[in-house]
């Protein structure tokens, strides 16, 4: 025990726990001097180079969407129903990346590296399984699966078949990277997980244009030049990854012995702490297609200005995704060093943080609001509807905004079951049946249904807000086991 951990104050009366003992008073001294690393310097270190990384993806398929967009109406749509497909499925592996984060920061925290490092090769071993599994059932698959979406025509179906069996080639080596960043982005290496990242993103987008058009004498392959660009760039960031795995620079090393011997407990323990968060995202994910096509009841225009109101959404959840997890990463590795009271003080730092974040987002958006409209549609009509929306639009990313960062911290803290049924009930009390009432029965004019849907979203936000708040407060998060 540090003289920083030895000097720290006795527990206060709030914090006491018949599980509580004498690690709690090693918890915390975050005063100046005492040796500790400022929260705020932690959550920013953690947190930036997070959002960078993830929102270069979600840069990167929206650069691709344009680029296929400019071969035909028709491979856009195909490309974009082979994405959902893929999104769809990598949300599964969810299950690994969460459940593996979770032990994997407690044991970092309590400074059990070889605990740490078992779980994450038990992790990757499955990893590989399910990237084999996953790549024959794209390639095999690929034709049945499209005739079950029947939508788009043959057309579309061609393209879509074309682009997810192009991509099953190289689906070992990408959904394999996929999991192993997604485990080095959640137990804090975000700067090496940025890198790797970010290189993979700008190769798949100087590659995508030269493949797709055939530019500088290579073969014009058009959607098939698509996912050889996203193919080839995942690959060599695989090689990237497995490189920093066995450097010893990341927190964590990939051991060869341990990747070969599978541990049936340690799978076991991996799936009941992960499979929550892949059924909450399942059913969020759910949720948001049936909103989707409440709205598309209304007609082309609207449907367009909520499109472009989920777009800007994408961009900005990828920010408070990155905050998120950060708050997830530190609540872990404090909590792992029985450091409770740090726990609760970077927590509420890093709520604080994202409150003038998102602040200054819903200014933006409030005054620059027909200028950021027309940079995703040209079409009047969209911009006069989208512009009046926008302004509860930005309304309901300050309750988005915190609930994410209020989420990262129950979930580091292991309270998965809880926030598991709280997004359920979101879903179906919210999404589904209020955004029923509201395009169905209320029978407001077509602009104040758009505005209801987007109020409905903020109203379930805010509620699961106040529940996640409630939750946090009664402080049980503090002896969490996963």
């Amino acid at each position: 025990m540090s003289q920083a951990d030895a000097a720290a104050p006795l527990p206060s009366p709030l914090d006491s726990s018949p599980q509580s003992s004498g690690a709690e008073s090693s918890a915390t001294d975050v005063r100046p001097g005492s040796g500790q690393v400022s929260p705020l310097k932690s959550i920013l270190k953690t947190s930036l180079p997070a959002v960078v990384d993830l929102s270069s993806q979600t840069i990167m398929w929206t650069v691709e969407s344009i680029l296929i967009g400019r071969l035909s109406a028709a491979a856009f749509a195909g490309v974009g129903m082979a994405l959902q497909v893929v999104v769809a499925m990598l949300t599964l592996l969810l299950t690994f990346i969460v459940g593996a984060s979770l032990i994997i920061n407690r044991s970092l925290g309590a400074d059990d590296k070889y605990e740490a490092n078992h779980i994450f090769a038990q992790t990757m071993m499955l990893g590989i399984c399910m990237a084999i599994v996953l790549g024959f059932f794209w390639f095999f698959g690929a034709t049945n699966l499209f005739k079950l979406i029947k939508e788009g025509g043959m057309a579309a179906e061609r393209a879509g078949v074309t682009y997810l069996r192009t991509l099953a080639v190289f689906a070992p080596f990408f959904v394999t990277n996929f999991i192993a960043l997604g485990v080095v982005r959640s137990v804090g290496d975000t700067k090496y997980s940025m890198i790797i990242n970010v290189g993979i993103n700008l190769l798949n987008l100087a590659l995508a244009p030269l493949l797709i058009f055939g530019h500088f004498g290579l073969p014009r392959l058009e959607v098939q030049g698509a996912a050889l660009a996203a193919g080839i760039a995942h690959t060599c960031g695989f090689c990237a990854t497995l490189y920093l795995l066995r450097s010893r620079k990341s927190v964590l090393l990939l051991s060869f012995r341990e990747l070969s011997q599978p541990n049936w407990q340690t799978f076991r323990r991996l799936f009941k702490t992960g499979l929550p968060t892949t059924i909450e995202q399942l059913v969020w994910a759910f949720g948001q297609l049936v909103v989707t096509s409440y709205v598309a009841l209304l007609g082309v225009v609207v449907l367009a200005a909520h499109q472009v109101f989920m777009r800007i959404q994408a961009v900005l959840s990828m920010v408070y995704m990155g905050f998120g997890m950060s708050a997830m990463t530190l609540m872990g590795k404090n909590l792992g060093a029985a450091k409770r009271r740090l726990a609760e003080r970077t927590a509420e730092i890093s709520g604080w943080v994202i409150y003038a974040f998102v602040m200054i987002v819903v200014a933006l958006l409030a005054i620059f609001s027909r200028p950021i409209l027309q940079v995703f549609s040209t079409d009047a009509d969209v911009i006069r509807v989208g512009a009046f929306g926008l302004y509860f639009f930005a309304l309901a990313q300050v309750p988005k905004a915190v609930n994410h960062v209020l989420m990262g911290n129950l979930r580091g803290a292991g309270d998965l079951q809880w926030l598991m049924w709280l997004s359920v009930a979101g879903v179906f009390v919210f999404h589904i049946g209020l955004n029923w009432a509201v395009v169905f029965l209320f029978k407001w004019p077509i602009v104040w249904t758009l505005v209801g849907v987007w109020l409905v979203h903020m109203l379930d936000e805010t509620a699961r807000l106040a529940a996640n708040y409630w939750r946090f407060r009664r402080g049980k998060w503090k002896y969490q086991t996963v």
